[in-house]
């Protein structure tokens, strides 16, 4: 299964169209199949996210906010979307990847400045 976290820095992205970094890992069975991929996108896009999704047959995206439009089309898509999500990416993708990441979670280690950003 792969999971796909809009990022900034070493946090999620307070918002999935104003991303320009991604962070892609494939699991199995709770544990990770491969090194996590980091990619850095030329274009910050709604639509590049939503293709990169695609074709890299996401399952799960995390994210902050979320137009509901774009949240839509994943979820048409079959793709699980988890939003209004805030913390540092490593613990959420850990979450995510036990099945215990839900919408609007707050994790440990944020401070305001990674909220207002």
């Amino acid at each position: 299964m792969k999971i796909m976290i809009t990022t900034r820095g070493d946090f999620v992205s307070p918002r999935f169209d104003s991303s320009s970094e991604v962070l892609i890992a494939s699991y199995y069975d709770q544990q990770l199949m491969e090194e996590p991929r980091s990619l850095l996108l030329s274009n910050v896009s709604a639509e590049i996210l939503c293709d990169l999704a695609l074709k890299e047959n996401v399952a799960i995206v995390v994210c902050g906010g979320i137009e509901e439009e774009h949240y839509q089309f994943l979820t048409w898509k079959k793709i699980v979307v988890i939003d209004s999500v805030i913390g540092p990416h490593e613990a959420v993708l850990e979450l995510g990847m036990k099945n215990r990441l839900e919408p609007g979670i707050i994790l440990p280690g944020v401070t305001s400045k990674e909220v207002a950003s």
